[in-house]
């Protein structure tokens, strides 16, 4: 059993993936550890070339999937697959720098830290667009979920083997693994890091999957949201009470009740609120909804001999 496995969630990164294993065993080859590419359905030649280095590397080993289901869904394979007593995960991108490994181990090892993750601190080369969401992500997920997310936390971290474990044992689908291991407990640290420039070809992490991703994050760990709806729906209901004590006060008096304008903005506050109560329960339904049926979250259709259980 080798003593660090990494886990490489792997999607179209055909450029990436030799540069990424060679940097890997240059920084570890004192170590005895595995690499782990996990395959989530690419669509270009990613697969092939990471057969070739499996076939030419005993220390590279790889699941591949049947399609796409995501990056969090690679990472729970890879995890389930590894077999060190340390485990980290990384990008394939070479955004997550190899040369920081002996860091995290050391952490881990010298240090007796169960969980090593890092912290991205972006640089100038980081676009606003990226700075921004990513901010408001860790806030939004923060403030909803009743999490402690440290802002910039990445899915770069070294996991021990009881952390690993206790991941394993859980039947939830879809785990939104950053916010799961920050609920865990267990001995933590972070580290910060610059990310480097990616090596080869795009991201694939646009900010529609950050936007599910927070969503997931929000409704696995709090009902948060719905209790804010619920306030929300309240403070709805005593306004129009209040708007029709009023109008009948009005009425009473000979006043003029108030014109179409006023009676158009009432209807739409309130179903507006009624929408977004509904569209709430309909999120948390939804996911329970799913996660009766049992369907896997991923399947495999190739691995290496033994690394698809």
């Amino acid at each position: 059993m080798p003593n660090i496995s990494i886990v490489v969630p792997t999607y179209n990164e055909s450029g990436n993936v030799d540069k990424l294993a060679k940097e890997i065993t240059d920084v570890l080859k004192k170590d005895d550890f595995e690499i782990i590419f996990v395959n989530d359905g690419s669509v270009d030649n990613s697969l092939e070339k990471i057969k070739k280095l499996a076939s030419n590397n005993e220390k590279v080993k790889y699941v591949s999937f049947s399609r796409n289901f995501g990056h969090q869904a690679a990472l729970r394979a890879g995890l389930k697959a590894a077999k060190g007593n340390a485990v980290v995960s990384m990008d394939a991108d070479l955004q997550h720098p190899p040369s920081m490994l002996p860091e995290l181990i050391s952490k881990w090892r010298n240090d007796g830290y169960d969980v090593v993750y890092t912290i991205r601190k972006d640089t100038s080369d980081t676009g606003l667009l990226k700075r921004t969401t990513s901010t408001w992500f860790y806030r939004v997920v923060n403030f909803l979920s009743g999490l402690k997310i440290e802002e910039g936390a990445a899915d770069f971290r070294l996991l021990d083997r009881k952390v690993i474990d206790v991941i394993n044992a859980q039947s939830e689908s879809n785990i939104f693994l950053r916010g799961y291991i920050s609920w865990m407990g267990f001995k933590q640290i972070g580290i910060p890091y610059k990310p480097a420039k990616r090596f080869s070809g795009k991201s694939n992490y646009t900010v529609k999957k950050m936007l599910a991703l927070a969503g997931t994050g929000v409704t696995q760990f709090s009902l948060k949201p719905l209790r804010l709806a619920f306030s929300f729906a309240s403070i709805a209901f005593i306004a129009s009470i209040i708007y029709v004590i009023y109008a009948i006060v009005v009425a009473i008096t000979g006043g003029s009740v108030p014109g179409w304008l006023s009676l158009v903005v009432l209807l739409v506050f309130l179903q507006g609120t009624q929408f977004l109560l509904l569209g709430l329960i309909g999120e948390y339904l939804g996911r329970t909804f799913m996660q009766t049926k049992s369907r896997p979250e991923y399947i495999v259709a190739d691995s290496s001999d033994g690394y698809d259980k």
